[in-house]
């Protein structure tokens, strides 16, 4: 990474809602990735080079959106494994309230960009965990898309004014 994108995401960290565009939604596909890479307690840097794959393909080639998500999700399995007042149960019921109050991130729960991580993984109860998290999460986007389906349309037509 440049020196330039470490000093503004620096910067950034303390004030990160208030600069970054649709800080909310990449705040919980970070929380997304990071459920999935905390569960493996040995993953390692191939972990955050698949995410920021996954977000150069999410953010069209933007480099420093994807690397914003790459470090934000870092940060938050840092917080996990540090048990700095978050965890894999914390985390769950964050994701939870999140898509009660804005249903339509539902839409970024893809469990296909997630299954990229599970390869890195070599302890078959590790494994096991990791796809009862994602079968967890194509639960939740498919009830939240069903029971707040008008919600979500609304939500998307106020944004496009």
């Amino acid at each position: 990474m440049r020196l330039s994108f470490k000093l503004k995401h620096h910067f950034f960290s303390a004030f990160r809602e208030f600069f970054v565009h649709h800080h909310g939604s990449l705040d919980f596909r970070a929380k997304i990735f990071a459920l999935v890479i905390a569960a493996n307690e040995e993953s390692t840097v191939k972990s955050y080079v698949i995410v920021k794959n996954i977000g150069l393909d999410i953010y069209n080639n933007d480099d420093e959106r994807a690397n914003l998500l790459m470090i934000t999700t870092k940060e938050k399995v840092t917080k996990v494994r540090e048990d700095n007042g978050l965890n894999i149960d914390i985390l769950i019921a964050s994701i939870q309230k999140e898509l009660k109050i804005v249903p339509r991130y539902a839409k970024k729960i893809d469990t296909k960009e997630l299954k990229q991580l599970l390869p890195l993984t070599y302890d078959e109860d590790t494994i096991s965990y990791q796809e009862n998290i994602l079968e967890f999460l194509e639960n939740l986007k498919n009830e939240t898309l069903q029971t707040k389906e008008v919600q979500i349309k609304k939500d998307e037509e106020k944004l496009k004014i």
